[in-house]
């Protein structure tokens, strides 16, 4: 079985993720140590810790916007090993059925909210402008901005825009989606709207891996929860288990910190 499977319709909706011993480092600096996880399809995956942890750069590994210098990383049925090359129709494959939104939202400035989740799909799904639209409009009206469709994103929020970054990775019907820190850069009120979205998806089945500090998010959505320090998880588990009771001295100080604030 192949990534190129999937852009055939050869795959079942969901899948999971399994990635074993992934290091990734720069020169002399580790950015990653022998890290494993495993991703059951359906679930959602909090991923917590320290600034400078690895987290994003994990995130990153999964749909090869980096690649890991050692380990394995297994998404939708194919093996990705260091050393391998994935051709480009593999690849292209690989980042339509993993969707990613971005602390930054990445949007098209120039384009309307409609255009910029239409446009993908006329490239990557060869969907026709009519049909790219249509969905786009299902989607700008799943996340509550249906009456933004024309207008540009300078002229929405911060929260709006990135619900439409949300809609634009949805429009290529991913089976995965990759959360890196969605709400770090929104005000607290604005962050609610999307968390709202993002537990949506979660009751829906959507299989998910979320880096964030939202910890009630953390708690309440998650199936499993992965704290990250030091380029290595140091714990993971029953999210609920780990907030009332953590096991690591490490995990105790970050989860302090952060609920303090």
């Amino acid at each position: 079985m192949t990534l190129s499977d999937i852009a055939d319709g050869k795959l079942a909706p969901r899948l999971g993720i399994r990635l074993d011993n992934i290091s990734k480092r720069y020169g002399a600096h580790t950015v990653l140590d022998d890290v494993s996880l495993h991703v059951e399809p359906g679930t959602v995956t909090a991923l917590i810790g320290p600034s400078g942890a690895g987290k994003s750069t994990f995130l990153r590994c999964i749909n090869l916007l980096e690649r890991p210098d050692s380990g394995s990383i297994q998404v939708a049925g194919h093996i990705i090993e260091p050393g391998k090359d994935v051709n480009g129709r593999d690849l292209a494959a690989l980042r339509q059925t993993v969707g990613m939104v971005f602390q930054s939202f990445n949007l098209f400035p120039h384009m309307s909210a409609l255009k910029n989740i239409s446009f993908p799909q006329q490239k990557v799904l060869g969907r026709s402008k009519d049909e790219a639209d249509a969905r786009s409009m299902e989607l700008l009206k799943r996340v509550g901005l249906e009456e933004k469709a024309t207008q540009h994103p300078g002229r929405c929020s911060g929260g709006q825009q990135q619900r439409i970054a949300i809609a634009r990775a949805l429009a290529l019907d991913p089976s995965i989606m990759l959360f890196d820190e969605p709400t770090s850069a929104l005000d607290p009120e604005v962050g609610l709207e999307v968390l709202a979205v993002m537990r949506e998806l979660a009751a829906d089945g959507m299989t998910m891996i979320v880096v964030t500090h939202e910890m009630q998010f953390a708690r309440d959505v998650s199936d499993t929860l992965v704290v990250m320090a030091d380029c290595k998880i140091i714990e993971q588990g029953d999210p609920r288990a780990i907030m009332s009771d953590p096991q690591e001295a490490r995990t105790r100080r970050f989860l302090r910190a952060v609920l303090e604030r």
